[in-house]
């Protein structure tokens, strides 16, 4: 029988090219065995090899065009683009509370691809649905926290209420007197209401809005106060329209300079909103810090801390790493879902 010629041993150096076939390889093969797109593996082995990005990146949002996160995420797409040589498109994906959007992205290929902006409401979903359709801690991989964004309790700039103090007094004159407006049910400014009335011992009337009319119905007299965004009513404070109390936080507004905190007068609530970002699960992690440094890059630009701080936002300084994002998301999910439960609202 002839013999078959052997191929000579290829050398053993180390080429790079070879490294990122193999890795091609293993990270295709791991994915057919757990099921996924070969595409999909193919994107996330590019991904990892540090072919990312070579395509547009969408940037997904769950709420509406015009609002105060789409807004950043703007802010942030236009200067990502430059820096990460690629378009990055925002994707404003609305409906049931940012739970489109969010069911949207985390289905999306872990291959950088897709990313999401969205704000503090997604910490507070899982303790207000019983089926989401995706886990927000687990579906998710935090990338970094780009601005806190406080609410503020606003009376009419006609109001006799004119502190917190007044506030707590006349709640506790008239229990039942005194209604304060919200953006609906399990929302973050329902959640500060509620807050309120147990640490300072009153009882304020829940009036719930989704249509986000409550600043109107403020001005008509529908309702005593109302507890809104800092980035819409700052405008209405600063026109003499409305009267701001006070604010969540631990720090004062620069727009607002004279408005305290609540911890300031004795009504030591802290919790407060944010825009952050986050990708799908699995992303590769070489993408994942990437993103973080670009994003980070971002908010330090004077420009951009100048036009966050025009916003009635804060922005985050010092910057998050995707591990200190995450355990902070964590404790949020945590802190907001206690907070759900003690005001006796049931999850739907």
């Amino acid at each position: 029988m002839p013999s078959i010629p052997r191929r000579p041993p290829m050398p053993l150096h180390h080429d790079a090219g070879r490294r990122q076939a193999v890795q091609r390889l293993f990270t295709t093969a791991a994915a057919a065995v757990a099921g996924l797109p070969l595409a999909s593996a193919h994107a996330q082995a590019a991904a990892a090899s540090g072919g990312w990005p070579d395509r547009p990146i969408r940037l997904v949002h769950p709420w509406a065009a015009g609002g105060g996160g789409d807004i950043v995420a703007r802010l942030l797409a236009e200067r990502m683009q430059p820096l990460l040589g690629q378009p990055v498109v925002v994707d404003n994906r609305t409906g049931a509370g940012g739970n489109i959007g969010a069911q949207f992205a985390a289905r999306q290929a872990a291959d950088g691809y897709t990313v999401m902006t969205t704000a503090g409401g997604f910490a507070i979903a899982p303790s207000l649905f019983r089926s989401l359709g995706y886990d927000p801690v687990k579906d998710f991989v935090p990338v970094t926290k780009m601005a806190t964004a406080p609410l503020l309790v606003l009376v009419r700039a006609d109001s006799p209420l004119r502190s917190m103090a007044d506030l707590v007094a006349l709640a506790r004159k008239e229990p039942q007197g005194v209604s304060f407006a919200s953006f609906g049910i399990g929302s973050p400014s329902h959640l500060m209401g509620e807050s309120i009335n147990r640490l300072a011992g009153i009882t304020m009337t829940h009036v719930p809005y989704s249509s986000g009319n409550a600043g109107t119905d403020l001005m008509g007299g529908q309702v005593t106060l109302a507890i809104l965004d800092a980035l819409s009513q700052t405008p209405q404070v600063k026109a003499g329209k409305l009267r701001a109390l006070a604010l969540n936080g631990t720090a004062r507004l620069p727009s607002l300079p004279d408005v305290p905190t609540l911890a300031e007068l004795g009504i030591p609530f802290e919790l407060v909103g944010w825009h952050g970002m986050f990708a799908p699960a699995g992303t590769p992690r070489a993408v994942v810090d990437r993103l973080n440094r670009v994003v980070n890059q971002i908010i330090a630009l004077p420009e951009v801390k100048g036009r966050l701080f025009d916003l009635a936002l804060f922005p985050v300084q010092p910057p998050t790493t995707p591990e200190q994002w995450g355990a902070m998301f964590r404790q949020d999910v945590q802190s907001w879902g206690e907070l759900v439960r003690s005001a006796g609202i049931q999850p739907t």
